[in-house]
């Protein structure tokens, strides 16, 4: 109906293909017999807990993260997906472009920070009952059910304090891009917690990107586990995490008179924290000093130490990763990193207030992936009609 929008999607106005041939090109993006990836007829499913407000819905156990990273160490270095094809089109025609004119930093030293969002495609769940359960009175009952989303489930929604049905998009941003860049979008279930998403998200990366390295990971405290700074660390990655208050464990701690605090900085005797003197990295351990120690004299009135320094405290990464990273997080150094976390906020805010991605009415998971893919393919040529000082105007009046 508009000229405008014909010609520039390659068409001369008044013969544009009618939406059938839309749909049929979009079969051909999603390599699965079905639209749906689970089938549509399985057990009716619970609710997950909830949180408090403002809180992410509570993981399974750090347990369930660790297994999960073994099994997907375990399988296959490229498993097929339904959507591979449409993100070989997403890397070739728009990430690798991205990449050759610098939107997304260095290649070889990325910085991906990771986020999820909710992604609400109903009101309620859609199901149909196929046995008489009712009818006998046994409400409600855990019989197969015909669902018309089957890939979709119910959610917690911190920041609304609600549940939500739908999916869970999680994405892969390049926060060393001045655009936001959208690296790796990923449609999950609702269900999933934002730690779990970002395991599989993780492995998926590393299978389908081997051209690009991944040098530093910024996570918000959602992602504080274990087994994910274990996983950095093997793969030489720089993680920027920032700790759940929830979370009270000091595993790896040394047993000793010396306490520690949330942030992982030694407290000495008198209750002060202990000065930081740098991070060996030949080492990987970090050293603190006594902070009564006034340009070599030693000020306090009970040393804990004969020595002329006063205490020395040096605790080393792999001991326990997650309380002693390679960069303080009370630094100035961490937190010049860690505030590029916002850029996935700013991505999806983008994606669902300027694209509207919740806006498509759409029943199955191949059109809402597509529909995804689709808003971060135009984010991409946003970044370069950016990056260019190109007169859209007169190059449409030229043609």
């Amino acid at each position: 109906r508009c000229p405008l929008y014909a010609v520039l999607s390659g068409f001369e106005y008044g013969h544009t293909p009618g939406v059938g041939t839309f749909y049929g090109f979009f079969r051909r993006l999603w390599a699965a017999g079905t639209v749906h990836r689970s089938p549509r007829r399985r057990l009716n499913r619970k609710k997950i807990p909830g949180g408090k407000k403002g809180q992410k819905a509570p993981t399974k156990g750090l347990s369930k993260i660790a297994q999960l990273l073994a099994q997907l160490a375990k399988r296959s270095t490229h498993r097929a997906q339904p959507f591979d094809r449409l993100l070989h089109l997403f890397q070739a025609q728009f990430l690798a472009v991205s990449a050759e004119a610098g939107l997304l930093g260095n290649p070889q030293s990325l910085t991906l920070a990771g986020d999820g969002m909710p992604l609400v495609t109903a009101a309620q769940v859609r199901s149909q009952r196929l046995c008489d359960c009712r009818a006998r009175g046994r409400t409600p009952c855990r019989c197969a059910r015909l669902y018309s989303q089957p890939d979709c489930d119910m959610g917690w929604d911190s920041y609304r304090n609600t549940y939500f049905f739908g999916y869970h998009v999680y994405t892969l941003v390049a926060a060393d891009s001045p655009h936001d860049l959208p690296v790796y979008p990923r449609l999950q279930r609702a269900s999933r917690h934002d730690a779990v998403s970002w395991v599989v998200s993780a492995q998926e990366f590393a299978d389908r990107f081997p051209g690009y390295t991944w040098r530093t990971a910024i996570l918000d405290a959602a992602h504080d586990a274990r087994p994910i700074y274990d996983y950095l660390q093997a793969h030489q990655i720089r993680a920027f995490i920032d700790l759940n208050d929830r979370s009270t464990r000091r595993t790896g701690v040394r047993p000793e008179e010396i306490t520690y605090s949330a942030t992982g900085v030694p407290i000495c005797r008198k209750g002060l924290p202990m000065k930081d003197r740098g991070y060996d990295y030949t080492r990987g351990r970090r050293k603190y000093l006594c902070p009564l120690v006034v340009k070599g004299v030693v000020t306090c009135d009970t040393p804990c130490s004969s020595s002329p320094y006063g205490r020395c405290v040096q605790v080393e990464t792999k001991r326990n990763p997650r309380l002693f990273p390679p960069v303080a997080r009370d630094s100035a150094a961490w937190a010049a990193v860690y505030n590029r976390r916002t850029s996935c906020e700013r991505s999806n805010k983008r994606v669902k207030e300027d694209f509207g991605l919740a806006a498509g009415k759409h029943r199955s998971t191949m059109m809402w992936t597509i529909r995804l893919y689709g808003i971060a393919m135009c984010q991409h040529l946003d970044a370069w009609y950016q990056a260019q000082p190109l007169d859209l105007r007169s190059m449409l009046t030229t043609a």
